[in-house]
């Protein structure tokens, strides 16, 4: 794993194929959980204007709109936006989709939560993470509510790592996983080829690695208190070794 990636992989890693295979992969039961979570942890009133962000194709954006929530959706994907907005047509959800960085979020109108799902919150530096939280800080209510999903913290990924390639399917569709964990910068590179048929796709990714601590307190630092943390939408707790990270947080 010598070569050199951007540390802007994400603008460009998020094409039909990688799309279609998550798409494929988190079920309708798994995003009526999270939004079942959703709506309970941040005690949402009825039609709340929800950021999600980065939404991906949509899936969390179209579940909230259909209990009646007011939701805008970014992303820097240009097919998941289109694929989104499609999707939202077809099952007649009204949402706002909107291409763009995680970082520049309408400014306009104050939501009563935002929600960063599906492990997108480790995709930038620590520059850009504290960027991604002070605009988070600033669309979100003084007393609204925020849920950061997050399967890339320390507690989660070094107890289990071992470097060992691995492999996924989902129908017709073949990713190959290679893994390599850099220490002196603490992410993790990961490195897919994405089959299907006689199609084939190399794409690379870059997830820095948090602990669960300093998350907490990138959120506190830009604004955020009453930090909780979650195994899963269970409401089950974290502990070390769960392979994922849920935080919910207020606006100061």
């Amino acid at each position: 794993m010598s070569s050199i990636i951007s540390s802007a992989w994400y603008a460009d890693f998020f094409t039909e194929l990688p799309n279609e295979f998550w798409r494929r992969v988190a079920s309708p039961e798994m995003t009526a959980a999270d939004v079942d979570f959703i709506e309970k942890a941040l005690e949402l009133p009825p039609a709340a204007r929800i950021l999600d962000v980065p939404c991906g194709s949509g899936r969390h954006s179209i579940a909230l709109a259909g209990r009646g929530h007011r939701v805008t959706g970014v992303d820097l994907s240009t097919e998941a936006i289109d694929h989104a907005r499609r999707a939202a047509d077809e099952a007649g959800a009204d949402v706002e989709f909107v291409l763009a960085d995680m970082r520049e979020i309408p400014g306009d109108r104050p939501f009563d939560a935002a929600v960063c799902l599906g492990n997108s919150f480790g995709y930038l530096d620590l520059a850009g993470t504290r960027e991604f939280v002070a605009s988070l800080a600033r669309a979100v209510r003084p007393g609204g509510g925020l849920i950061v999903d997050f399967g890339a913290t320390a507690e989660s990924i070094l107890p289990a790592y071992t470097g060992e390639p691995g492999t996924m399917v989902t129908g017709d569709i073949t990713v190959e996983t290679h893994h390599e964990y850099d220490p002196s910068e603490s992410r993790l590179i990961s490195r897919y080829t994405f089959r299907r048929g006689t199609e084939e796709l190399h794409a690379d990714a870059i997830h820095h690695i948090y602990t669960s601590g300093h998350l907490g307190a990138l959120l506190a630092e830009g604004g955020f208190t009453a930090v909780r943390r979650y195994a899963g939408p269970d409401g089950a707790p974290y502990e070390l070794g769960s392979g994922r990270l849920i935080l919910t947080a207020r606006r100061a």
